[in-house]
């Protein structure tokens, strides 16, 4: 029992330290919530801390320039995904604050880019700090084929056939087997990789209610009154995560070959 609460500690804790910066724009968020930002809006204030956490990433090493590249193109990538999202005509969800701001995109605050970055980011930390590994993962084309028909779907779902759920049965068939190994402290585990998307995904959709309730950006069934996310959005948080993973395995596709069980 001691040596499991010790890896499960280890775990926690590995976990706690490969999503730094998504904790940190969540801070950010419970910060602007209950004391007001001084001479600049509530979104350029947390743009501005975002970048600077970024280059202090880079400065002091916690991220190589390789990684940081890869998290820019995700930016870039999240970003476009936003400006759709939020253009009036479609209206998924709106930043209400957006008019106040003065690093925006249309109807974009620039800080969105780094929510969805620090998901890239927490995959890439989690590579390094639970030294993951994976077996029987599926050919690399799968893995390609299946994010660019996601991203793709995100937009053309609103004019054409929902392919969602023959994307979470695609993902399903090639990742059946996949298992991902991890070392939190002397032994090394796995677990599906099935389990571990949903579980993140679970974790995402929990940091995005805390996003909703201080009013950062809103769901249209949330502007009377608060209520908690839709459970539909883990669906697609999983979907979106397998997406970050194929461009976070740019870096780290040698960790994607089949190791000897």
């Amino acid at each position: 029992m001691h040596i499991f609460l010790k890896e499960l500690v280890s775990f926690f804790l590995a976990n706690l330290r490969a999503s730094y910066f998504g904790a940190f724009l969540l801070s950010l968020f419970l910060l602007t919530e209950f004391i007001p930002v001084p001479f600049i809006s509530r979104y350029d204030f947390i743009f501005l801390a975002a970048v600077g956490f970024q280059t202090c990433a880079l400065l002091f090493r916690f991220e190589t320039f390789k990684e940081f590249s890869v998290i820019i193109i995700f930016h870039i990538l999240a970003t476009g995904m936003e400006l759709f999202k939020t253009n009036p005509a479609v209206g998924s969800w709106a930043y209400p604050a957006v008019g106040s701001a003065i690093f925006t995109l249309g109807t974009v605050p620039l800080f969105t880019g780094f929510l969805y970055s620090a998901v890239g980011s927490y995959i890439s930390r989690a590579f390094i700090f639970l030294k993951l590994s994976y077996d029987h993962f599926p050919a690399y084309f799968h893995l390609w084929i299946i994010a660019i028909l996601i991203y793709l779907n995100f937009f053309t779902h609103h004019f054409f056939f929902d392919l969602r759920y023959l994307l979470l049965i695609y993902t399903l068939i090639i990742f059946w087997k996949t298992k991902v190994y991890f070392e939190v402290s002397e032994k090394r585990r796995n677990m599906p990789f099935l389990m571990t998307a949903i579980l993140t995904a679970i974790f995402i959709w929990v940091a995005e209610n805390i996003g909703t309730f201080t009013r950062v950006w809103l769901y249209p069934s949330q502007i009377e009154y608060w209520r908690l996310v839709s459970l539909n959005k883990i669906g697609s948080w999983f979907l979106l995560l397998i997406l970050s993973f194929a461009l976070v395995s740019i870096i780290y596709r040698n960790k994607l070959q089949s190791r000897n069980s």
